[in-house]
């Protein structure tokens, strides 16, 4: 690990003061996401749409303007967040677009308690092992986002095809890793997460296959 600790801790400080309240508008983003899943059928590809927003801010802000400073690996990350920013708008643009909508089975349950743990969780677990603001990872930021996402794409029909969460899935390792070095309990949520979401994936993806070749 290139950093320590308070290295770390010190990116979240200056990246949480320099584009203060951009978080909260973050935040406000992914409402509209989850209530455009409500409304499925009138917002179709808006939560991919604000998928792709998300992932390329963490992208282009977060890896390539602040966590180059203290990890030369920025670089590879934030390429990665952008690459699939553009998956994210390939799935709002194609046709026939994704669809984001709430269920009331296994996968919504799912994908509604990821979604409250990115946004409510995932920052009080954080208070609560002592990282307070600004130096404490907000919404917006790779790991909380990343969760996020899962649990909204619990939530698209049809089911998508794994390689979609590729990317997400390849972020949880490296964050989870980098969690168990840092202490950064918060984290290890990603892990759980994104076993979880890839095998309802894996178990939606043999579904619809038995289903065409029945």
């Amino acid at each position: 690990m290139p950093f320590t600790i308070d290295d770390f801790l010190d990116v979240f400080r200056r990246y949480n003061e320099a584009v203060w309240p951009a978080q909260w508008i973050l935040v406000i983003l992914a409402v509209v996401a989850v209530v455009a899943a409500f409304r499925a059928r009138r917002l179709t590809s808006a939560p991919a749409v604000i998928l792709a927003v998300l992932w390329l801010w963490v992208g282009i802000v977060y890896h390539l303007a602040f966590f180059r400073a203290i990890n030369p690996a920025a670089v590879v990350f934030g390429g990665l967040f952008i690459v699939q920013a553009g998956v994210f708008l390939w799935l709002a643009l194609r046709k026939p677009a994704i669809r984001f909508t709430v269920r009331r089975d296994a996968a919504g349950l799912l994908g509604g308690l990821m979604i409250v743990f990115a946004l409510i969780i995932y920052p009080s677990l954080g208070w609560l092992v002592g990282h307070r603001y600004p130096a404490a990872p907000t919404f917006g930021l790779p790991c909380p986002t990343t969760v996020f996402t899962f649990g909204l794409l619990l939530w698209a029909l049809p089911a998508l095809p794994r390689r979609v969460l590729i990317i997400p899935v390849l972020w949880s390792l490296v964050a989870t890793l980098a969690a168990f070095q840092l202490g950064m309990v918060e984290d290890f949520s990603l892990s759980i997460a994104a076993l979880l979401a890839s095998g309802v994936a894996l178990r939606r993806e043999r579904r619809a296959e038995r289903l065409r070749l029945a």
